[in-house]
């Protein structure tokens, strides 16, 4: 299937440009990035007495950027990585220059970035500032769930007269196929195992199945129920206030939730502009009130937060030095290299191959935050967690998202911790065949075959399987489950039965997966983290090393020059290149690549809002 739309979109690609002109384009592009990053960025003086303003206009994502803009001076605003965040919020809280934080703009979530269980970390971080002593604001004007979910961590909780807390209670709201794909001619089939199985649903169905209908409401329920009894306490109120407020306004207007304690006060932002510069001694000046982004202020604070172990006050005996590999399992997971925003098996196997034979490296910490996706990726990247383990401590911390693949690379862990709200379990296995029999026929189009075996053409998608080709893949998906199942039951020292029963494919909040014992301990990455070092008896003096390395502008641009140099430019292939990056905007069919078209994934669209 992923062959006939590049090849559909590299047709139409190619009447639309030409060799020479796309090169030219592309170094263009190039220069003015690389002119963006001629001149030194001068570091933001930080001057004594400062707040640190969170912007939360940005998506914050487990791993670190791709790209190190920074190492060219240029800014990068689109995503905070949420150990930057942490790091600067506990820095602040113990750095005298540091007045208080104000939180301030709204979250702009993308991919798999800005989940809940992430957001729950950043949460400890401004409860590490407010238990400190130092004052926390918050403003608000349009507020999602998600950003009132942070702002109500804060002292103080103010609101705009015209503002809105657009918090209404959690859907999740998927798109189905199934009437489009009838409508054009797409036929599509499917095997799987696990009556909860339900990735496949929107290429099948036009509304959910009871089961998947089951699962998602009672994931929705553990979610919102956790985020309710995090905001209360916050705000001196109960779960039940809450949610009576929230069913009774839907959009909750300023004065609605003043009298529900939501927030503290309604004014406008030029009135708390007013007050921060009281606070930081600047009144009735020009001038705004003393102030230092997150993101610079990081830069600057590396220091002075404490280690996680310390922080955390775990006693960490020993006195060895080393260095802790916190990997990074961003993405969903595809067979081969993968791109930037995937987990590919082939390249994060050859990573973790590396810290396994690297004595320096003490402990890997493995933060997974992804639905999953390539079945035979997942086994790739799992034995290289299964030999590492061998030789040091692997320790598992789970993001926002930790199912179907994304479990199987986690359940061997020597520890497995989740957030309450992280989605993790989806044990189950399916697989989807495609066909454009009817589509290109519509066009004229026909086929034929020769073979010399009987299933020689079974993965064609020029027609329906029969039922007899449908068996073989049905036995493929059989196998993968059983797998599954297996080393679920091996890894976490749970009878097969058990797992029979607690698998089906369903998904699960953190908090129940716990208690199915799926996971060990609810925690985020710096417990994890904390955790490592224990196990591998470091004292304070480790050193925490992230992979992948962000790699500076230069190496990209260098890197893309190889790929596109003149004597490689025929119009034909930088069509099919342009068609690829057209098709890569089809997310979910593109990472459909398993070479046996079996797939241990999430539902495709379940996206919490």
């Amino acid at each position: 299937m992923k062959n006939f739309f590049t090849s559909m979109l590299g047709a139409l690609v190619a009447l639309l440009i030409f060799a020479g002109g796309a090169f030219v384009l592309v170094i263009g592009f190039v220069g003015a990035i690389a002119a963006m990053g001629g001149g030194e960025k001068a570091t933001p003086e930080l001057e004594r007495g400062a707040y640190v303003v969170f912007d939360l206009s940005t998506n914050i994502t487990d791993a670190p950027p791709p790209i190190d803009f920074g190492s060219l001076g240029v800014a990068q605003d689109d995503h905070l990585q949420l150990r930057t965040v942490t790091r600067a919020l506990r820095a602040a809280a113990k750095d005298e220059r540091i007045a208080g934080v104000f939180i301030t703009g709204g979250l702009r979530p993308a991919s798999y970035g800005s989940g809940y269980a992430a957001l729950s970390e950043v949460r400890a971080g401004i409860a590490a500032v407010k238990a400190a002593g130092k004052p926390v604001m918050a403003y608000l004007t349009t507020a999602t769930t998600k950003d009132y979910y942070l702002a109500s961590a804060a002292s103080e909780v103010a609101i705009d007269p015209y503002g809105v807390i657009m918090m209404s209670g959690l859907a999740s709201e998927p798109m189905f196929y199934a009437g489009a794909f009838e409508k054009y001619g797409v036929g599509v089939q499917v095997t799987r195992v696990g009556k909860y199985k339900s990735a496949v649903e929107p290429f099948t169905r036009t509304s959910m199945s009871p089961e998947n209908r089951e699962q998602i409401q009672k994931l929705l329920n553990d979610i919102w129920s956790g985020l309710l009894a995090d905001i209360a306490p916050s705000r001196g109120t109960t779960t039940a206030q809450i949610q009576a407020i929230v069913d009774r306004e839907g959009f909750i207007r300023p004065e609605q939730a003043k009298d529900g304690q939501l927030v503290d006060r309604i004014a406008y932002r030029d009135e708390v502009y007013d007050e921060l510069k009281a606070k930081t001694g600047r009144a009735g000046s020009k001038q705004p009130f003393k102030q230092i982004g997150l993101a610079d202020y990081a830069r600057q604070s590396k220091d002075i937060a404490d280690v996680p172990a310390k922080a955390l006050e775990v006693a960490v005996n020993g006195s060895g030095k080393g260095r802790v590999a916190v990997v990074y399992a961003e993405g969903e997971i595809v067979d081969g290299e993968g791109d930037a925003d995937q987990v590919g098996g082939t390249r994060f196997s050859r990573e973790l191959r590396k810290l396994r034979l690297d004595d320096g490296v003490k402990a890997v910490v493995l933060r997974v935050n992804s639905p999953g996706g390539s079945a035979a990726a997942s086994e790739t990247i799992q034995r290289e967690i299964r030999l590492l383990k061998k030789v040091k401590p692997v320790v598992v911390s789970m993001g926002s998202y930790a199912a179907s693949g994304g479990y199987w690379i986690a359940a061997y862990g020597d520890r497995i911790f989740a957030e309450p709200t992280t989605i993790t379990g989806s044990i189950g296995v399916f697989g989807v065949q495609f066909n454009v029999k009817k589509l290109s026929g519509d066009f004229g189009l026909t086929f034929d075959t020769v073979k010399t075996g009987k299933f020689a053409d079974v993965i064609s998608i020029t027609r329906p399987k029969s039922e007899e080709e449908l068996a073989v893949f049905q036995r493929m998906v059989d196998w993968i489950y059983g797998e599954f199942i297996g080393k679920v039951a091996e890894a976490r020292k749970i009878k097969r039965e058990v797992v029979e029963e607690i698998a089906q494919g369903r998904v699960w909040s953190g908090v129940e997966a716990r208690n199915l014992e799926l996971v060990d301990e609810l925690g985020g990455l710096d417990a994890a983290i904390a955790y490592a070092v224990a196990q591998a008896k470091l004292g304070p003096n480790y050193r925490l090393v992230e992979y992948p390395h962000p790699k500076e502008l230069f190496e990209v641009v260098h890197e893309l020059i190889e790929k596109i140099a003149p004597h490689n430019v025929r119009a034909p292939g930088l069509a099919v290149k342009l068609a690829e990056q057209i098709e890569r905007e089809v997310s979910v069919l593109r990472t459909f690549n398993d070479p046996q078209g079996v797939y241990a994934r999430l539902p495709l669209n379940l996206s919490l809002r």
